[in-house]
């Protein structure tokens, strides 16, 4: 990508710059140099510097977008009329659950692999999981079901490799059991 960011403001630079980080950490892992990044979004390097002040700074940005947007996903799936407890697990399950032989979730998951090589990284990614633990901990589903139901969506949910090759409707009949065990849980 090539051009000048004159006409960008600063929002839009920093989503292409990010876009850019994510494709190249994908091809070449974290290895990728800002020079190849601030190429590929078509920023200077200096422009690139502007918003993250180093590489470690980029890549903490840059897991932390795949982790807000997998937060996102699950919140977006909470069904406002499932007037009981459970409705943030459930829509937890949803949202690991979702078809994972799309390119997108691949390109996902090939980011975050990289991405937990970082130590900062690992950090906020093992903050996010205390986030999640305390939020589905609130949600009214008993804790020996909770922690089940999610360890099994984030298996099932989890990088393709694992779950290559899954029979058809496989990955739907494991979302309808495990929303079934906590709607039954609770009751």
């Amino acid at each position: 990508m090539a051009g000048g960011t004159t006409d960008r403001d600063a929002d839009t630079t920093r989503r292409l710059v990010l876009a850019a980080a994510a494709r190249l950490v994908r091809r070449k892992g974290v290895a990728a140099s800002l020079d190849a990044i601030a190429r590929e979004a078509g920023v200077s390097k200096g422009g690139l510097a502007h918003h993250f002040a180093s590489k470690e700074a980029l890549l903490i940005a840059l897991a932390q977008r795949e982790l807000e947007a997998f937060r996102e996903s699950v919140l977006t799936r909470i069904d406002a009329t499932e007037g009981r407890a459970g409705r943030l697990t459930r829509a937890y399950v949803r949202a690991s659950l979702r078809p994972a032989d799309d390119q997108e979730t691949r390109a996902r998951f090939a980011v975050i692999a990289q991405l937990m090589t970082v130590p900062a990284v690992a950090e906020i990614a093992a903050a996010d999981h205390h986030r999640w633990q305390r939020d589905l901990a609130g949600d009214g589903v008993p804790a020996e079901t909770r922690h089940l139901v999610i360890a099994a969506a984030n298996g099932f949910g989890g990088p393709p490799l694992r779950t290559f090759g899954m029979p058809a409707g496989v990955r739907d009949r494991m979302r309808t059991t495990l929303i079934t065990m906590i709607n039954a849980a609770v009751g």
